[in-house]
């Protein structure tokens, strides 16, 4: 088990189970005639990437490559917050 965590493997079995998850509520969706809600699709990515930046730290991977994973999440945690924040405008005046 050690072996796992040392080398980063976990990591990437976990990320390959959300990859996995992915395509499974793609399937899922589309046989219902309907698109993967984007908050969703969004929030699974945001955390890809940040399971992806932890594999490129725990391989001590150039800092750039490990900011761009996060830089990745970021933006899509912001895509699956828009629609949030759009339907609460009202909130604004």
């Amino acid at each position: 088990m050690a072996a796992l965590f040392a080398n980063a493997r976990i990591v990437e079995l976990i990320a390959g189970l959300v990859v996995v998850e992915i395509i499974a509520l793609g399937v899922y969706f589309r046989l219902r005639g309907r698109a993967i809600p984007w908050d969703l699709f969004s929030n699974l990515v945001s955390g890809l990437c940040l399971l992806l930046a932890l594999r490129s730290a725990l391989l001590d991977s150039a800092w750039p490559l490990i900011a761009g994973w996060l830089s990745a999440a970021l933006i899509a945690h912001l895509a699956a917050l828009y629609p949030h924040l759009k339907s609460h405008k009202s909130l604004e005046q």
